[in-house]
């Protein structure tokens, strides 16, 4: 079947219309005029027809006719020079597909080492299979172009470079959406934003939206009805909506988590009464190491109703102590050891020193009370455990220093009467 310019086709389609509403004009009761017009309306109903089916010629028939036109091939079969061509393409694509990435991409990835950003190490990697690939698929359906097959052929073999062609492209654009995620990614966690630990999920959830939408335009450009298809998906969606509640609310629950960014992998929090570091925040639930090394995993939609005390985002650390000393210490040397106190809190360079308070307070029941409140600057749990120890221990040698004790709780019972006499009797 010889191709036809899809031009000449309207042309023709337009010429034979023309014909036949002039026989019409010129005589219309004539039978040798309208067997005319009928057989000429006939040809151009025949032509649109099959312009409609075969529509406007694409890029590669556009090629392959220019290729032919080249060496003045008309035969409406298949000769050793169509098989020739059918080679040349075949190998024209081989060597362009080795021209593409041994140099073109080579020298792309050594331009790429020398530029300050990495989004471009990851993206001419990430780009070069989908290219190479389209280098071949094009050569491969030019070449059966080519050859004169059958229409039930040609027909299989349009569809299938339709399907081939948007497989192409979609995966050159998703490994480019990857990459450019990737690379989001990795600036998150430089700059230590919280997005970064929920970026993998992100990724995963704007890749499966992609190749859902991508799969429906490539069914909507095989002549299918998009639209039908989403309508049936509703129905179905609705009844998989109500039958995954939970799973809908648990990624509604990992959206709200995203957004709020109450924690981030690698932080210790406190939820429902449970301590532990975050392991993973997954798109149902969210898994946290306990102090005794035991696994919680708990769903999301739980995590994002319940109050979450976030231990690891701590900006001070405050202190309240209350040091008693007992009822022997004068009022001459609590003094001393109140300022003693003091000055050693204060002489700590964690310590924020417009936060210490240190007084004595109160009298207790067997204790004289010291009471001391001040905030250490640095959140760091070890660093804060080791300024403790420091004090508390200057705190003993101050009190040891003076002779002076620490209270604890004591009882002192005073007998009277019969009983306190046959003691103090018997005693004697």
């Amino acid at each position: 079947m010889i191709r036809r310019p899809f031009l000449l086709s309207r042309v023709v389609a337009v010429a034979g219309t023309l014909l036949g509403s002039a026989l019409r004009a010129q005589s219309p009761a004539s039978p040798a005029a309208e067997a005319a017009q009928n057989t000429t309306a006939a040809a151009a109903a025949t032509v649109v027809t099959k312009t409609a089916e075969t529509g406007a010629p694409d890029l590669l028939e556009h090629l392959v006719d220019v290729v032919l036109g080249l060496f003045d091939i008309r035969s409406s079969g298949n000769t050793a020079t169509h098989y020739v061509i059918f080679s040349l393409f075949l190998v024209g694509a081989i060597l362009l597909r080795r021209f593409v990435t041994r140099i073109v991409f080579d020298r792309l990835k050594k331009l790429a080492a020398k530029t300050e950003t990495t989004l471009d190490d990851k993206l001419f990697p990430a780009l070069e299979g989908p290219v190479a690939t389209f280098v071949m698929v094009t050569g491969i359906f030019a070449a059966l172009k080519v050859l004169k097959l059958s229409e039930t052929a040609d027909r299989s073999i349009g569809h299938g470079s339709t399907v081939a062609f948007s497989l192409v492209i979609f995966w050159g654009l998703l490994q480019a959406f990857g990459a450019i995620i990737d690379h989001t990614t990795e600036v998150a966690k430089e700059k230590q934003m919280g997005i970064a630990a929920f970026m993998p999920w992100i990724k995963k959830s704007l890749i499966a939206v992609f190749v859902v939408v991508g799969g429906l335009m490539i069914i909507q450009s095989l002549g299918f009805n998009v639209t039908t298809i989403l309508q049936g998906l509703g129905i179905g969606g609705l009844a998989f909506a109500l039958a995954a509640q939970d799973t809908i609310a648990n990624v509604f629950g990992s959206i709200v988590v995203a957004i709020d960014q109450p924690f981030k992998v690698g932080e210790t929090i406190k939820i429902q009464g449970n301590i532990g570091l975050v392991e993973d925040i997954g798109l149902r639930s969210t898994k946290l190491r306990l102090l005794d090394k035991s696994l919680i995993v708990m769903p999301n939609k739980m995590v994002a109703s319940e109050s979450i005390v976030n231990l690891s985002r701590f900006t001070g650390r405050r202190v309240e102590q209350v040091i008693g000393l007992t009822y022997s210490t004068t009022a001459e040397q609590m003094e001393e050891v109140v300022a003693e106190f003091r000055r050693l809190i204060q002489a700590e360079q964690e310590v924020d020193v417009a936060s210490v308070i240190c007084y004595f307070r109160d009298y207790s029941a067997s204790s004289l009370d010291i009471w001391m409140v001040f905030v250490v600057k640095d959140p760091d749990f070890h660093k804060f455990m080791q300024l403790r120890q420091r004090l508390s221990l200057g705190f003993m040698r101050s009190v040891e220093a003076r002779g002076l004790s620490f209270a604890f709780p004591t009882q002192t019972v005073h007998l009277d009467g019969p009983v306190a006499k046959a003691l103090a009797g018997g005693k004697a």
